[in-house]
């Protein structure tokens, strides 16, 4: 058995697996708002009540973070999570909970779990892209994660959205968190969809009331809906044409929007540098838990990441 944690921006989620995939346990609380010290309580106390759950202590635990662990300094890096940026994390937790502890960045968690088990199973190259509060992705070439020397790989929604229509307002496009402008991030995140629709069509609207909307023939919602689809058709069309994956996986809050997996691979075309386009584009098995379940596989140890 191990334990997997999901840090997310909102809600931290916990589970234990067992060798043959099957969760025996699973717990999911809401996640502490900036607040460092609270959150490692909630990791903590999630493994402490998982634990009991099944009898068991000691277990192996992996966690899922929204950035990563600097090899330089060992403490966090670009976590939109801010409060987490510059802390020791893993070394916080191991003084509460003992060498047991592997971290990675949340995305690598979703394209593990997807890779070893879930909707990208047995396929070579997969790109994992969570969409959602942030974006984030991670890549897995012949089932094991694809790290790199930065810790940074398949962190694509930094780079600036490709081929950016002036005639949309993306140049230079709005300032994100990171104090970048106009990247992938800041434009297909659920807030990027919120705020090109108030920009556009000068209405307040969360993400999933627009998407709401459209379904039952708002003009408007439909229009914001088809920019956000046009963007992303073209950010992943900037992963083809530098990985060539056989799959992308999506996952997060706005991998639950059907049309996307129609609506995308339709217009992604227009900028793929090929004759045709065989990468399919699915939607996470597991859907939210999907980095939950990765984040227990950093246990498995042909895919455990190598971490100083």
């Amino acid at each position: 058995m191990r334990i997997g944690i999901d840090l997310g921006g909102t809600k931290t989620e916990g589970v234990v697996i067992d060798d043959a995939s099957q969760v025996l346990a699973r717990r999911r609380v809401p996640t502490p708002p900036d607040d460092y010290e609270a959150a490692l309580q909630t990791i903590c106390g999630l493994v402490a009540d998982l634990e009991a759950e099944v009898g068991a202590r000691n277990l192996p635990v992996g966690a899922g973070t929204p950035g990563a662990r600097s090899r330089l300094t060992g403490r966090m890096k670009n976590c939109n999570s801010t409060c987490l940026n510059d802390r020791p994390l893993l070394e916080d937790l191991e003084a509460r909970l003992g060498p047991r502890v592997r971290i990675a960045n949340d995305a690598d968690c979703l394209a593990l779990s997807e890779a070893t088990d879930g909707a990208a199973a047995g396929a070579h190259g997969v790109f994992a892209a969570i969409l959602g509060t942030g974006v984030g992705g991670g890549v897995c070439i012949g089932g094991r994660l694809l790290e790199g020397p930065n810790a940074i790989a398949g962190e694509w929604g930094h780079n600036a959205l490709p081929w950016p229509r002036p005639e949309w307002g993306e140049v230079p496009g709005p300032l994100g968190w990171d104090g970048r402008h106009g990247t992938i991030e800041v434009w297909c995140c659920g807030g990027g969809i919120a705020a090109d629709h108030q920009r556009v069509h000068s209405e307040s609207l969360r993400s999933e009331q627009i998407a709401e909307r459209a379904r039952n023939g708002d003009a408007a919602a439909e229009a914001t809906l088809a920019r956000w689809e046009d963007r992303l058709a073209r950010a992943f069309a900037s992963v083809i044409n530098l990985l060539d994956p056989d799959v992308i996986v999506v996952g997060g809050g706005l991998s639950r929007l059907e049309r996307l997996y129609e609506n995308v691979p339709r217009l992604w075309g227009d900028w793929v540098f090929s004759d045709r386009v065989a990468t399919r584009l699915v939607p996470a098995r597991y859907g939210d838990a999907s980095g939950v379940r990765g984040a227990a596989w950093l246990w498995e140890s042909e895919r455990a990441l190598t971490m100083p």
